[in-house]
């Protein structure tokens, strides 16, 4: 009982009153600066914040899921290729729309090593609406590929992209 009245004592100390105060403050504001410090780190410095909350609020508030900027962008330049009036870049657009379509596959993890192999063993009607026209479209870019002389119109071109354009649909691609 004896030593609990001098620890009292001692802290109730004018002297070391004074000090404890100044103790009590420092930590505080080291306290204030370190939780300032873990909270930059965690929201601004990482992607932390942006993943958990604000991610999932923009694919909440607009329907479509994050990270899609990149094939937006690039399905406008696969469309842009049919202003030209060139042959040429009528088969580029689908070549590309193809591959846009492989890739977005692979990027869902439904994809295979070619789009061929996906959508005969891995994706059916469930997963892409227009599933046999898509078979077909593939199929229309692999006789672009493998013969130099197929004539592609205009309107085969805008076909052929209409069918991509609902399978990326059908995938949230788009």
């Amino acid at each position: 009982m004896e030593e609990l009245i001098n620890i009292a004592n001692f802290i109730v100390n004018p002297d070391i009153a004074g000090f404890l105060l100044f103790l009590k403050v420092l930590f505080l504001i080291l306290s204030v600066i370190v939780l300032i410090f873990i909270i930059e780190v965690a929201f601004f410095r990482t992607d932390w914040f942006n993943w958990w909350i604000l991610w999932d609020l923009k694919e909440f508030l607009t329907y479509r899921p994050m990270g899609l900027k990149k094939e937006t962008k690039a399905w406008a330049k696969i469309k842009k290729r049919l202003e030209t009036g060139n042959e040429s870049e009528y088969k580029s657009a689908i070549m590309e729309a193809d591959s846009l379509l492989n890739n977005s596959l692979k990027n869902l993890r439904i994809g295979l090593e070619t789009l061929e192999e996906s959508l005969r063993k891995r994706v059916g009607p469930d997963t892409i609406s227009n599933i046999e026209k898509v078979r077909e479209a593939h199929q229309a870019r692999n006789d672009i590929v493998s013969d130099p002389d197929f004539k592609l119109s205009l309107d085969l071109a805008k076909e052929l992209l209409e069918i991509y354009e609902r399978a990326l649909k059908d995938l949230s691609i788009l």
